[in-house]
């Protein structure tokens, strides 16, 4: 019995979040990043990971509150939204600089007739960084999410 409770909540688990809708794409902005969406009801949760500037490895997540622009529709949706999170990551590959932070987000997406969206948000990461010269406070996490512009495929 216990075996047939765990599998059903597996499935009814799976079904869940396989009939949600999501999205893979790019967000290019203050370096490169693959960028997924999952929608949770009206909202979504949208994860990042990529190479600021270039020069190291990033990953943020935030929960993002999505609100219609119904003014604007006609073939497709647009949306705005704004979210808050988390997220890591480190500078440099010789001398490396740690980071942890709190992440924002703001901006507004259009989806399309055909699965596909585009958007383009701020997302600041504000937070202390590590470094062996001692800890402080990374004023570049204002701009290192900076404003980007974002492609994705919906499935």
């Amino acid at each position: 019995m216990k075996k047939f409770i765990v599998l059903a909540i597996a499935l009814f688990t799976a079904a869940a979040v396989y009939a949600q809708p999501r999205a893979i794409g790019g967000r290019l902005g203050y370096g490169l990043e693959v960028t997924y969406q999952h929608t949770l009801g009206n909202n979504m949760v949208e994860l990042d990971f990529g190479l600021p500037g270039f020069l190291g490895l990033e990953a943020a997540a935030t929960y993002d509150w999505v609100f219609p622009i119904n003014s604007w529709n006609e073939q497709g949706s647009w949306n705005w939204y704004a979210g808050v999170g988390a997220g890591l990551g480190m500078y440099g590959f010789n001398n490396i600089t740690g980071f942890v932070g709190a992440a924002g987000r703001i901006g507004v997406e259009y989806n399309f007739w055909f699965p596909m969206n585009i958007s383009i948000d701020w997302r600041p990461l504000i937070g202390p960084y590590f470094h062996s010269d001692g800890v402080g406070f990374n004023t570049l996490g204002i701009f290192q999410g900076g404003i980007a512009l974002s492609v994705r495929y919906l499935f």
